[in-house]
């Protein structure tokens, strides 16, 4: 008898999760782009919505990032170090400038990534237990400073450890801030009963979310199918 056949289940690619960002974010917001996957949002996200992003550093008004090294200016970098475009209208402005917009309740939304996210919006995005380096740096004004936060990461760690918990076990970065979840698996709501499933990825059920989930995760109603 010839053996069983192994299908591994194929998570969204990144450019797949972008893709679902872009699509939530709303005309005329003010949008904080956090380091690593999210800056790979901007690309997606239509001209005619007129969204301006926002970088840490001082950047309002920021592109995507540039990959031709002739086109590169290495005075226009993103938070992350990232040689960015600058949009037409966009600026430059003082580090302190950049945090006074972020901590004064003008920022309609940042999209960040994260190490965990706890099911009453608990977020740990700056350092892992046993790492000696590191500092909290912006992350937490971002985060209990906009008005909304979206967190884009990976459903399970690379061990296949959940990130998606009950309560967080590595630092918190903020507390109650999470309103929504994109994973390489599904979209995920974040209310006051805990995690709610939303959408999920074509090649994955309701009960294998769940099982990649640390915590309750509830369903109401159909749930939709992420499109790719």
């Amino acid at each position: 008898m010839m053996p069983a056949t192994v299908v591994k289940k194929k998570p969204l690619s990144r450019e797949a999760m972008a893709k679902r960002v872009a699509a939530s974010l709303e005309s005329d917001w003010v949008v904080n782009i956090g380091i690593g996957m999210p800056t790979m949002v901007i690309p997606y996200v239509p001209e005619s919505k007129d969204v301006i992003f926002h970088s840490e550093n001082g950047i309002i008004g920021m592109g995507p990032e540039i990959e031709n090294p002739e086109f590169v200016d290495n005075d226009l970098l993103s938070a992350g170090k990232r040689p960015v475009v600058l949009r037409p209208g966009g600026s430059f402005v003082h580090h302190a400038d950049s945090f006074s917009l972020a901590r004064n309740g003008r920022l309609d939304l940042t999209i960040l990534g994260a190490y965990q996210v706890a099911s009453n919006g608990d977020l740990a995005n700056w350092k892992l237990p046993k790492a000696r380096a590191g500092n909290i740096g912006g992350a937490m004004d971002l985060a209990a400073g906009a008005r909304q936060v979206f967190v884009m990461m990976t459903h399970v760690s690379d061990k296949g450890v959940p990130k998606l918990l009950e309560k967080l076990t590595y630092p918190p970065t903020a507390l109650g801030v999470v309103k929504k979840v994109f994973t390489d698996m599904a979209v995920i709501s974040v209310t006051p009963e805990g995690f709610v499933l939303e959408e999920i990825a074509p090649d994955f059920t309701v009960d294998e979310v769940r099982a990649a989930t640390a915590a309750p995760l509830a369903v109401r109603g159909n749930v939709a199918t992420i499109p790719v």
